[in-house]
């Protein structure tokens, strides 16, 4: 995970800082890019412990197409209960548009007829058809849908790249939180590639992190200074169960041989 160390260095070294949306402040870097290679190991970080089971509930919970943190996080990772309202709702977030994109359409008699496009569904029966499509693509970003989420997504589109047996998976994130969200996001995603390969019966390779704003809060320097003084372990690897992709579930996965130093605490800007 040297790549990442590298990036906390260079925002802290080269950054420019910058106001916030949380009146925190921020230091940033724009367009940036991350390269991971499943084949040596899954990229958990290990200068600091990562809870790998709150990163793979997120993730189930989103290919559920889930909106409610009580659908699925509750009790058991509080990732989202500072954007979800008394109910637990937060919108049609990042499930909600992977899974249910609405889609409104005329019809012959004039009426307004909606229709919901799961884009995941899609993508995994393209990558089966016709692997070589250069739109293998999932987008959380609607325009139409923003003011309905209780926070836009971050991490907005990701695109899937098959070639000569192996799978590839790009993620464009505009906004990324270097010390909290990041880790998480590079262990999200590079499970959802190796949850796609299995399914389509392809190695999983290349995960690209693609960055907009790449940014350290503030209030998180002391705590990203330290983990640069930390030495960075070997990779762990991951176990999914022989199941359909869309049958997975929290127990069909294994983490091994992770072995990470201790906690950071970084407060959450909301």
């Amino acid at each position: 995970m040297k790549a990442y160390l590298d990036l906390v260095n260079r925002v802290l070294e080269d950054g420019e800082d910058r106001e916030d949306r949380t009146g925190t402040g921020t230091r940033s870097i724009f367009g940036e890019q991350l390269r991971f290679d499943l084949r040596e190991g899954f990229p958990l970080l290990s200068t600091k412990k990562v809870l790998f089971a709150s990163v793979l509930r997120e993730l189930l919970w989103f290919i559920k197409g889930a909106t409610n943190i009580n659908d699925g996080l509750f009790p058991h990772t509080k990732i989202w209960n500072a954007w979800a309202d008394k109910n637990g709702d937060l919108g049609p977030v990042y499930g909600y548009q992977w899974r249910h994109w609405e889609q409104y359409r005329e019809t012959d008699t004039g009426e307004i007829e909606k229709k919901h496009i799961d884009q995941l569904k899609q993508a995994i029966a393209m990558i089966k058809t016709n692997p070589d499509s250069r739109r293998i693509i999932v987008a959380a970003w609607n325009v139409g849908d923003i003011d309905r989420m209780a926070l836009p997504p971050c991490h907005s589109m990701f695109q899937f790249y098959v070639c000569n047996g192996h799978l590839d998976l790009q993620l464009y994130q505009r906004s990324a939180d270097i010390a909290l969200g990041v880790p998480f996001n590079i262990a999200s995603y590079a499970l959802l590639l190796m949850m796609v390969a299995k399914e389509c019966n392809l190695i999983p390779r290349y995960f690209i992190h693609t960055f907009g704003d790449a940014h350290i809060y503030h209030n998180h320097f002391d705590g990203m200074k330290e983990q640069l003084t930390r030495k960075i372990g070997s990779l762990p690897q991951v176990e999914i169960a022989d199941k359909d992709f869309f049958d997975l579930e929290f127990e069909d996965f294994k983490l091994l041989n992770y072995d990470p130093q201790g906690f950071i605490k970084f407060s959450i800007a909301v």
